[in-house]
């Protein structure tokens, strides 16, 4: 069962139908049932996946478990709004099937992301013996298994993690957003934080800025940001003395972002208008470009990788992991620009392995804590085959 029906959730729906001897049949459920119907008309005569859709409201948790129960789906692939996951996770544990996602909680009303709520869950889905897999989709999720294959098979103990997420795309629109607006625009304008010598710095926003050279995109300016990986690698990578996460923005895009920050429009406390409350980054994200929009104007690559600083037989190594992806063959193949293809192939991966076993593990875990080696093989099977370097340009 997928639960939501947007960009995302779209690739990982095709990915699912042209993997068919494993998703034998899919539920598509969602707030709008009539875009899970459109997409299951699309795609329905193209797959021997059986698709059935279904109207829910990810928020009502009786009413999900009613449905999980009603459906009894071998795995429950959360693609709805970070705000939901707690909800899809008690519906989840209720009727006693395991649950994917991609990114980690985060409440509706503060601009404030880590894993200690849904952590929290780890004795609960030990005791139901479900597994709970958080994070896969590209950053966190890929990252997370980069991390545990460079670990496995290129170092004896890592000590630095730096995250490079770098967009090249031009979609041709003066400020739009990539995936989810709200969402993108309260991660790029809080403070930013990095681990270093177990504990947690903090910086103001865009403070610190770096200018790399990505292999087949070339020289972009990069940001650090705080980022929900670098908490769980932190907890599971050994060895480990810094990670930091870094994204690519075009000066367009921040001078805009700047201008709507010092009008008030980003912000999330509710304002009276006219009578009514609205709050101004839910009304911002609907006058903006809807990201599904994008893809048949979106020119260029991503290059997403971890550069990875360690020791091997006691000498100093350093070792770069990356993918790039093109937004025009991503549209060509599923209808998608290349940021909402990187986050859904991996979720169906993800899904695949906890569905068939390959990973199981009662409890509430996270990509890295699992053997790299099956999800490596399916990236390079399923569209996001990945590169790797041994002598990368390191960041300062």
């Amino acid at each position: 069962m997928i639960i939501g029906c947007g960009g995302v959730a779209s690739v990982a729906i095709h990915k699912c139908c042209q993997n068919s001897e494993v998703f034998e049949e899919i539920m598509i459920a969602s707030r709008t049932k009539a875009k899970c119907d459109a997409l299951k008309e699309k795609l329905q005569g193209q797959t021997k996946t059986k698709i059935t859709t279904a109207q829910i409201d990810a928020d009502d948790v009786a009413a999900l478990t009613a449905l999980i129960e009603s459906y009894r789906p071998q795995v429950v692939l959360n693609l709805a709004l970070p705000y939901q996951d707690l909800h899809i996770m008690e519906a989840c544990l209720a009727a006693k099937v395991p649950y994917v996602d991609t990114a980690n909680y985060e409440p509706e009303d503060t601009a404030h992301f880590e894993y200690s709520w849904q952590w929290a869950y780890r004795e609960r889905f030990e005791k139901a013996g479900i597994t709970a897999l958080l994070g896969s989709g590209f950053d966190p999720g890929v990252t997370g298994v980069f991390s545990a294959y460079a670990l496995k098979h290129q170092f004896d103990e890592i000590n630095e993690i730096d995250i490079l997420d770098c967009n090249a795309g031009d979609h041709g629109y003066p400020f739009a957003t990539n995936f989810n607006p709200e969402i993108n625009i309260r991660e790029v304008s809080a403070k930013g934080s990095y681990w270093e010598d177990g504990h947690w710095v903090e910086t103001e926003p865009m403070e610190i800025k770096r200018v790399y050279d990505f292999p087949e995109v070339g020289e972009k300016d990069m940001y650090l940001l705080h980022h929900e990986e670098i908490e769980s690698l932190a907890l599971n990578i050994p060895g480990i003395r810094r990670i930091r996460f870094f994204m690519t923005f075009g000066q367009s895009y921040l001078t805009h972002l700047k201008c709507l920050e010092n009008v008030g429009m980003t912000s999330i406390e509710p304002i009276l208008f006219e009578g009514k409350e609205i709050v101004p980054l839910q009304f911002l994200k609907a006058v903006l470009p809807d990201p599904a929009s994008l893809g048949p104007r979106t020119k260029g690559k991503t290059n997403i990788g971890c550069i990875f600083k360690g020791k091997k037989d006691g000498e100093e190594k350093h070792y770069y992991l990356y993918n790039v992806c093109d937004h025009e063959k991503c549209y060509a193949e599923v209808g998608s620009q290349a940021v909402a293809y990187t986050t859904g192939v991996p979720a169906m991966i993800g899904a695949m392995l906890v569905m068939n076993g390959t990973w199981k593990k009662p409890g509430v875990h996270n990509v890295e804590e699992f053997d790299p080696d099956p999800f490596m093989e399916a990236l390079n099977k399923w569209g996001l085959p990945w590169q790797e370097s041994f002598d990368p340009a390191m960041v300062e």
